[in-house]
C-alpha cells in the first residue's frame, strides 16, 4: 500500500497556488544567528573551507529546517563561487569578507583561467541535501545575478556604492558587456547543474540591483537576468525562478513585466502595499519583512508581519525577510515569527 507525498506548499505558491497559510523561509537562515552553525565553522576554520566541505555544508543548509520546519531550504553556498570557477582566486577576510583576485579594473579577463570543476562541490552539496530534506520541504539553489557579481569581479571586494563597476560600465560599456555575457553563461550551467542534482527552485539575488539609474538598471540588471532565465527555462522550463533584485525600488516594476522570472522578492523598503497593487495580477511575491523588525520582536514584529500577509492576501505569497538575517537576531524571535505567520 503506498501513500501520497506530502505536498512541498512552497513549490506551490511559485506555481500560481494562494495558500491560506503562506510558506515561509529566511534568506541566509543557514547562517550566523544560529550555535549549531557557528560550532561547525569553528571546527572547519573558515567560510569556504565549509562551503568546499559537501559534507559540513549540506548539514549547515540542514540546520535550520531540523530546528524550525521551514517550508523552505536553501543551498548554502556563496554567490562568488561563480568568479571563482572562472579563474579568479577567492578568499575570505576575517570581519571584511570576502576577495577576489585579479582585480579586473587593473586586469584583463581573458587573463583568467576558468575551472568549472570549483562548481562540482557544490552539486555535491545539493545531492546530499536532497537525500536528506523531508519530503515537504522545498529545495532551492541560487546564484548571484550577473551585475551583482561583476561589481565584486571589477573592484575585488564588495564596495558602497559600487563606484569601479559603474565607472567601467559607462566609459567601457563594451568590455564590461562582455564581463557580464560571460557571468550569464556561467550562471546558466550553474543553475542547470543545481537543478540536475536535486534542487527544486533557483533563485537570482541582484544585491547591489539599487544603485543603478533607470537606464543602467534596464541594461546590466534586467536584460542579464533575462538572459538566464530563457537559458536555465530552455533546458528546465518547470523549475520555477525566483528574482530578487534589492533596492530596485519602483523599478521592480518593470523587472517583474521583462526579466521573464516566475516570481519576485522584494526588499523591506518596498510597500507591499503598492507592490500588489502594481505588479502583474497573480505573480508570487516573496518577502518582505525588516530583519531588524526580526530582531527587535514584540509589537514591532507583530504588527509588521500582520501588515504583510494583509498586503499579500490577493496573491500568491511566500514570507520572508526583505534581506538575510542578522547575526544577532535571537532564536526565539524566528519562533515567534513562525507562529505569526502560521497561525
Amino acid at each position: 500500500m503506498t501513500t501520497d507525498q506530502p505536498e512541498k506548499k512552497l513549490l506551490n505558491v511559485l506555481r500560481g497556488k494562494q495558500e491560506s497559510v503562506p510558506p515561509v523561509w529566511l534568506m541566509r537562515q543557514a547562517g550566523r544567528y544560529l550555535p549549531e552553525y557557528r560550532e561547525l565553522r569553528a571546527e572547519k576554520g573558515g567560510f569556504l573551507e565549509l562551503v568546499y566541505d559537501s559534507d559540513a555544508a549540506a548539514e549547515v543548509t540542514l540546520q535550520p529546517i531540523r530546528r524550525f520546519g521551514f517550508d523552505g531550504s536553501i543551498l548554502f553556498s556563496d554567490i562568488l563561487i561563480i568568479p571563482y570557477a572562472m579563474g579568479q582566486k577567492l578568499w575570505f577576510e576575517a570581519g571584511e569578507g570576502p576577495r577576489l583576485s585579479p582585480r579586473l579594473a587593473e586586469e584583463s579577463r581573458e587573463s583568467l583561467e576558468p575551472d568549472t570543476s570549483r562548481l562540482e562541490p557544490i552539486y555535491d552539496t545539493v545531492r546530499k541535501v536532497a537525500a536528506a530534506l523531508p519530503p515537504e520541504t522545498t529545495f532551492l539553489g541560487f546564484a548571484g545575478s550577473p551585475w551583482t557579481i561583476a561589481t565584486y569581479m571589477v573592484n575585488g571586494q564588495g564596495s558602497k556604492d559600487q563606484s569601479e563597476a559603474r565607472r567601467m560600465a559607462y566609459l567601457e560599456p563594451e568590455r564590461f558587456g562582455a564581463l557580464i555575457d560571460a557571468i550569464a553563461e556561467m550562471t546558466v550551467e550553474y543553475l542547470c547543474g543545481q537543478i540536475e542534482a536535486g534542487v527544486d527552485v533557483v533563485q537570482l539575488f541582484d544585491s547591489w540591483a539599487g544603485s543603478l539609474s533607470p537606464a543602467q538598471f534596464e541594461r546590466w540588471v534586467i536584460k542579464p537576468n533575462a538572459q538566464i532565465v530563457r537559458g536555465v527555462k530552455a533546458r528546465y522550463p518547470d523549475t520555477p525562478i525566483i528574482g530578487f533584485p534589492k533596492g530596485a525600488g519602483g523599478k521592480i516594476t518593470s523587472y517583474a513585466e521583462n526579466a521573464g522570472v516566475d516570481a519576485i522578492g522584494i526588499d523591506e523598503t518596498v510597500d507591499p502595499v503598492w507592490a500588489h497593487s502594481v505588479l502583474p495580477e497573480n505573480m508570487p511575491v516573496q518577502g518582505n519583512l525588516d530583519p531588524l523588525a526580526l530582531i527587535a520582536g514584540g509589537e514591532a514584529l507583530e504588527s509588521t508581519v500582520t501588515n504583510i500577509r494583509a498586503a499579500f492576501a490577493g496573491r500568491p505569497h511566500i514570507f520572508n525577510l526583505g534581506h538575510g538575517i542578522q547575526k544577532d537576531t535571537p532564536i526565539e524571535h524566528v519562533e515567534k515569527l513562525l507562529t505569526l505567520v502560521r497561525q
